[in-house]
């Protein structure tokens, strides 16, 4: 599998300030990738002792069968990963509370694309970082994939998020999880986080919002757009409309689904 390369965090340092409850059932926070993976792993890292997060490796279909552990109901830990829906993940997962999050698949292409070109991914795709291709064929190639190197949208989106659905689990749109953050004090954010933390089951404290801003802080992931380094192309604030009509041909009807207009 490619390799994300992330420096270490201080956020065990910044949990040591909380009074932080037992886990009492495994929780798993599945992800389209580069959905917003690692802004609310870290959010929740507030709420779990720094002992029951299972660090061991971000969880996928290829590596499931090495971490079984992770689910286990006797020892409970919260976990993450990509995990496509299939028998297999269904059975192993079935024990722990499932969190599912995904973006807008307009804003995913140009978020995958910019992390392909980044420093901080390393796979067999690094021809891409070479500046030979513009950016409209970098975009157009997040859609559909590249063959025996890189899935395309509908796929990953098929078997990540929509398959899911039809399953057990707590969604989530990372645009929705980015508007709470921005306006934490308000009633809706309170009804947002309590209700995803009582999806994890774990009882709302009375400081949840300093956790919460504390875990949400960008500078704690190296993953966040303003933090990748080596990106010498300047993406589109948003997708245009040839692409946005590529993207309705590759998967269409998966925005409506996933709850999108």
């Amino acid at each position: 599998m490619p390799q994300i390369m992330v420096k270490a965090d201080t956020l065990d340092a910044e949990a040591e300030r909380f009074d932080i409850a037992p886990l009492r059932q495994p929780v798993f926070l599945n992800s389209v990738p580069k959905s917003g993976s690692h802004l609310l792993r870290n959010i929740l890292r507030m709420f779990v002792p720094a002992a029951q997060q299972y660090r061991a490796d971000f969880i996928q279909w290829p590596n499931l069968q090495q971490h079984r552990g992770a689910f286990d109901p006797a020892r409970p830990m919260l976990s993450w990963g990509h995990l496509f829906f299939a028998d297999a993940s269904a059975f192993e997962t079935a024990s722990a509370r499932r969190i599912l999050l995904y973006r807008d698949p307009y804003d995913w292409v140009i978020a995958r694309a910019r992390f392909f070109v980044s420093e901080q991914f390393s796979g067999n795709m690094d021809h891409l970082k070479s500046g030979v291709l513009d950016i409209d064929e970098l975009l157009t190639m997040m859609i559909f994939g590249l063959p025996g190197k890189a899935p395309s949208l509908n796929d990953i989106y098929e078997m990540n998020a929509a398959a899911w659905l039809g399953a057990r689990v707590h969604p989530l749109k990372y645009e929705d999880l980015v508007a709470h953050l921005g306006d934490l004090d308000s009633p809706a954010a309170e009804s947002f986080f309590s209700s995803l933390l009582d999806a994890c089951g774990i009882d709302r404290p009375d400081d949840w919002r300093e956790r919460v801003r504390t875990g949400s802080d960008r500078k704690q992931s190296a993953t966040a757009r303003e933090n990748l380094t080596g990106v010498g192309l300047e993406f589109p604030a948003t997708l245009g409309a040839r692409h946005r009509a590529l993207v309705d041909y590759q998967a269409p009807g998966l925005r409506a689904l996933l709850g999108y207009s």
